[in-house]
C-alpha cells in the first residue's frame, strides 16, 4: 500500500522536482528510516533517480543516513544504509493532519468532555495491542518485537541495553504535535507497552514534550522462557 503523503507538501513546491523531493522526504517520515529501494516502489522512478533526490535532501539538512540495525544474523555484505529525518527536516514537513487531529480531539472533549479523549486514546492503543499482541508476546524477545512493530508503524524504534534493563527507544513520533496538545496519548501509549510486554515499564522521556527521543524504561530484560 503507497504511504498517503500531505498534499501540502507538494503543492507548495513550483517545480516537479521540488515536488518528488517532498513526497520522498513525506515517505521518509511517514517510515521513520528507509533505503532508497523502499523509497523507489513507492514511485515510478528508478533507484539511481531516488538517490538524486535522497543526496539533495542531504545537502539541504533534512535527512542523515544511517546503517539500518540487524535482526537476527547478518549475512554477507555491507549493512543495509537507510534515511533517516533530522529535527530540520521534521521541521520543514508539514504535518497538514495534525491540526485536524488536534480540532478533532478539542471538539470531542467540548462535546462528551475531557474523559472522552481519554477514552478515545486507551481505545487507539487497545486496538493496537489487540492487532500485535500475539506477534509481540510470542517471541523470544518481546521488547524487540515492539520495536520492530513500531518501526513499522513509523517510528524508528530501538532497543538498548542498560545495566538496569532496557530502554525502548522511539526516534520520531508521526503525532508528537497531538501529543504535545493531549499528553494523554502518550500516558495511554506507555500503559499498552506494560501490559504488552508484562513487565512495569517507565516513559523517561517523549518527543512531544521537547525530548529528542521517545525514551520507555524497562527495569528487566523481558525473554520468553524456553521450556526444557
Amino acid at each position: 500500500m503507497k504511504t498517503e503523503t500531505p498534499p501540502e507538501v507538494v503543492a507548495a513546491s513550483h517545480d516537479t522536482e521540488a515536488g518528488t523531493r517532498g513526497r520522498v522526504l513525506g515517505v521518509i517520515m511517514a517510515r521513520g528510516a528507509a533505503t532508497a529501494a523502499e523509497i523507489a516502489e513507492e514511485f515510478t522512478l528508478t533507484q539511481a533517480a531516488v538517490r538524486r533526490h535522497l543526496t539533495a535532501l542531504t545537502e539541504a539538512g533534512l535527512i542523515v543516513t544511517r546503517e539500518r540495525r540487524p535482526y537476527g544474523s547478518r549475512g554477507r555484505g555491507r549493512p543495509a544504509k537507510v534515511f533517516v529525518p533530522t529535527d530540520q527536516g521534521r521541521n520543514a514537513f508539514e504535518h497538514s493532519y495534525d491540526k485536524l487531529a488536534i480540532d478533532l480531539l478539542a471538539y470531542l472533549a467540548e462535546q462528551d468532555g475531557p474523559e472522552a479523549v481519554d477514552r478515545y486514546a486507551r481505545h487507539r492503543f487497545a486496538e493496537f495491542a489487540a492487532e500485535h499482541v500475539v506477534e509481540i508476546s510470542s517471541d523470544a524477545s518481546p521488547v524487540d518485537a515492539l520495536a520492530r512493530v513500531l518501526t513499522a508503524e513509523g517510528y524508528m524504534a530501538t532497543v538498548q541495553p542498560v545495566s538496569s534493563g532496557q530502554q525502548l527507544c522511539q526516534h520520531h513520533c508521526p503525532v508528537a504535535a497531538v501529543a504535545a496538545t493531549y499528553p494523554i496519548l502518550c500516558v495511554a501509549e506507555t500503559e499498552v507497552f506494560s501490559k504488552m510486554l508484562g513487565s512495569h515499564v517507565q516513559r523517561l522521556a517523549t518527543i512531544a514534550h521537547g525530548d529528542g527521543v521517545c525514551t520507555t524504561h524497562i527495569p528487566r530484560p523481558v525473554t520468553k522462557e524456553v521450556s526444557r
